[in-house]
C-alpha cells in the first residue's frame, strides 16, 4: 500500500516508547528514506532471545519505493539490525567514514559486506532520493563521525538530529556545527524530530574530556593491574584509555572480538592513534610487573560471555584479576543490564578487586552522550521548528521534551508524540496525525530472525518457571493396544527421587486414561494425547499448584 501518495510522512518503527532499536522513515509518494537500523537487548520475558530488531513489514511491502538507509552514527541502537535488514531489503546504505567502518565489521561477520552498496558520507554530502533530498550537519556525541540530517521535501525541510549534546571541547573533533544549525533554522524547519532521552535531566551534560581526567588520575594511582571496560564503539573514550596507559607507562592488552576488531579498524581510519608496541597479547601480561599492566575489554553491560563477566567469574584462560587490582566500568547500564551489571560487580568484588563504577559524580567514568534540558532547547531554539515529533526515549522522556518545547515557544498541539508506527502526514501544509503502518520487534534467535513467535515465548517461559513432564506411550500399530507400561519423566517438575508417591500417582492416572482410551478402540493420537494433557495436568495443579508443559510421546509398533 502507498500511504504518501502526494503527501509526505513520517513514521517511527522502532525507538519510540523504549531505548534502543531506533528506526525511522520519511516517505514522500513513492519515494522512502530509512534513518537508522538499530538493535537493543532482551529482557527476561524473552528467555533465549539474542537480539530484538525492528520489524521492517511496512518496508518489504513497499520494497520498490526504499531509496536508501541513512545511518546517524555507529552505535548498537543504530546500527545493530541493519544486518537483518539488508538480508530482506538490500538498498543502499550511507553514513560517515567510522560509522561505515562499524558497519563493514558486522557484515563481515554476517557474510554480507561483498553483496552491500555503502556509501561513505560527510557533512557537506547531498543525498538524493527521488523527491527527498538529504543533506547533512555536525553533531556531537559519545562516538565520532555523528551527522544530523535535513530532508528537503516538497512539504518542506523535516531534520532529523540523530544523537547529540553539545560539547564544545570534545576530544577529538569536530565541533558541532552551530552555524549550520541556525542556518537550516532559518531557511525553515516544518517538523523536528529529536531525540528525548535525557530530557529529564536539568542543565548541559559534561564534557567526554571529564572522563578522560579522571581515567588518567586512577592509572596513576593503582600499584596493580587495571581492568577497564567500555563500549567498544566509544572511540573517543578508548583514545582516553589509550592516552592514560602511555602516560602511566602500562602495555594495554585488549579483550573481547568486538574490542579487538573496533580498535583495529580504528586505528586504520585514523580515529585512534598509539605505538604498535603498545599492545601486547593477553598470553604476555607474566613478562611484565603488574602495575605496568592495562587490560581494557568488553563487558561494561555485564553481559554473561563477555570478557569481563568471564574475568570476574575467573575464566579467562590467560589473564586474571588478583585481590588489589583495580576494576573500572566505564559505562552507563543500559535499561535492562541492571541486574547482570549488579552481579557481576559483586563478583568482582569477591575476588578482592578495587571496583570503580557509577554515573556522573558518582565516579567520574561516565558522562552521557546525550544533551540535557538545556541542549535539547538550544537544538529547538536553533532549528526554530514549526513541529516537533520527539523521539528516542521512553514516555516520561517524550512527555518532558514536549514540556521543553512549550518553554522555547513551540505551540503545545504542534508536537506530537507518537507510537511505533504512527505516522505523521503532511498535506498541502497541514500536519496531522495518518494512518497506523505495521510495526514491532522480530526477534534474534542464533542465526534465525523472526521465527520465535508468542507461542514458543510462551512455551519458554512456560519450561523456565514449572519445568515439563514427558509421558511416553507404546502401542501396537496392528491391534491398538498398549505393549508396555507408560512411563514418565520429569524434567524441571520435581526431583524424582524426592517425589515417588506423585509420581506413583501420576503414573495411575496415565495408565487408567489410556485404558479407557483402549476399550474405545481409538486410532487418534491427538485425542489420546489431549486427554492425557487434560487429566494428568488437572491433577498435577490440584496436588501442586503448578503447570508444567506436559508432552505425550506415542510409539507405535
Amino acid at each position: 500500500m502507498n500511504l504518501a501518495e502526494n503527501k509526505l510522512l513520517i513514521a517511527a518503527l522502532g525507538g519510540v516508547n523504549e531505548i534502543g532499536k531506533n528506526m525511522y522513515m520519511v516517505q514522500y509518494g513513492n519515494d522512502i528514506v530509512v534513518i537508522d537500523c538499530g538493535s537493543k537487548f532482551p529482557d527476561e520475558s524473552l528467555p533465549g532471545i539474542d537480539l530484538i530488531v525492528p520489524d521492517i513489514s511496512y518496508l518489504l511491502e513497499n520494497r520498490d519505493k526504499v531509496r536508501a538507509l541513512i545511518v546517524t552514527h555507529g552505535h548498537e541502537d543504530h546500527i545493530g539490525g541493519i544486518p537483518y535488514f539488508l538480508k530482506q531489503l538490500n538498498v543502499p546504505v550511507y553514513g560517515a567514514k567510522l560509522t561505515i567502518g562499524l558497519i563493514e565489521i558486522k557484515l563481515r561477520e554476517h557474510g554480507l559486506l561483498r553483496g552491500a552498496k555503502l556509501h561513505i558520507i560527510t557533512a557537506d554530502s547531498q543525498v538524493d532520493a527521488g523527491k527527498i533530498q538529504a543533506t547533512f550537519f555536525t553533531t556531537v556525541h559519545s562516538i565520532p563521525d555523528c551527522l544530523g540530517i535535513r530532508f528537503a521535501t516538497p512539504e518542506g525541510n523535516v531534520v532529523h538530529t540523530g544523537d547529540f549534546k553539545f560539547d564544545m571541547s570534545p576530544v577529538k573533533g569536530p565541533f558541532p556545527d552551530l552555524h549550520r544549525m541556525a542556518e537550516i533554522g532559518m531557511q525553515g524547519v516544518k517538523v523536528l524530530i529529536s531525540e528525548s532521552t535525557n530530557a529529564e535531566r536539568p542543565g548541559f551534560t559534561p564534557s567526554e574530556r571529564m572522563v578522560g581526567e579522571h581515567i588518567f588520575d586512577a592509572f596513576a594511582a593503582a600499584r596493580q593491574q587495571v581492568f577497564i571496560s567500555t563500549f567498544a564503539s566509544n572511540v573517543n573514550r578508548v583514545q582516553q584509555i589509550i592516552d592514560a596507559a602511555l602516560e602511566t607507562g602500562r602495555k594495554l592488552v585488549l579483550l573481547g572480538r568486538s574490542m579487538i576488531n573496533v580498535v583495529t579498524m580504528a586505528k586504520e581510519l585514523g580515529y585512534l592513534s598509539f605505538p604498535d608496541d603498545l599492545v601486547i597479547g593477553p598470553e604476555e601480561t607474566e613478562r611484565f610487573p603488574s602495575d605496568k599492566i592495562a587490560v581494557l575489554c568488553t563487558g561494561s553491560q555485564g553481559e554473561p560471555m563477555a570478557a569481563l563477566s568471564r574475568l570476574a567469574s575467573s575464566r579467562h584462560p590467560h589473564v586474571e584479576i588478583l585481590p588489589g587490582d583495580t576494576v573500572i566500568i566505564a559505562a552507563g547500564a543500559i535499561p535492562g543490564n541492571e541486574r547482570n551489571l549488579a552481579q557481576m560487580i559483586d563478583n568482582l568484588y569477591v575476588l578482592g578487586a578495587r571496583v570503580i563504577y557509577g554515573k556522573g559524580t558518582a565516579s567520574g567514568m561516565h558522562v552521557s552522550g546525550h544533551g540535557s534540558q538545556e541542549e535539547l532547547k538550544l537544538m529547538l531554539t536553533l532549528m526554530k521548528p514549526e513541529y516537533l515529533i520527539p523521539v528516542h526515549g521512553e514516555f516520561r522522556m517524550l512527555y518532558q521534551h514536549r514540556q521543553l518545547a512549550e518553554s522555547v515557544g513551540v505551540m503545545p498541539e504542534h508536537v506530537f508524540i507518537i507510537q511505533n508506527g504512527d505516522t505523521v502526514e503532511i498535506k498541502q501544509g497541514n500536519v496531522a496525525l495518518g494512518p497506523k503502518i505495521h510495526s514491532g520487534n522480530s526477534l534474534v534467535d542464533g542465526l534465525g530472525i523472526g521465527d520465535v513467535g508468542n507461542i514458543v515465548l510462551r512455551d519458554r517461559r512456560l519450561l523456565s518457571s514449572d519445568g515439563m513432564l514427558i509421558i511416553v506411550t507404546t502401542l501396537s500399530k496392528t491391534e491398538g493396544h498398549m505393549m508396555a507400561p507408560p512411563e514418565v519423566i520429569s524434567r524441571g517438575f520435581v526431583y524424582v527421587k524426592d517425589s515417588e508417591e506423585l509420581m506413583k500417582d501420576i503414573l495411575e492416572i496415565v495408565n487408567s486414561a489410556m485404558n479407557d482410551l483402549m476399550e474405545t478402540k481409538t486410532t487418534q493420537w491427538n485425542l489420546i494425547k489431549q486427554t492425557l494433557k487434560d487429566q494428568v495436568g488437572q491433577f498435577i495443579y490440584k496436588q501442586t499448584k503448578r503447570r508444567p508443559m506436559i508432552l505425550p510421546i506415542i510409539i507405535e509398533i
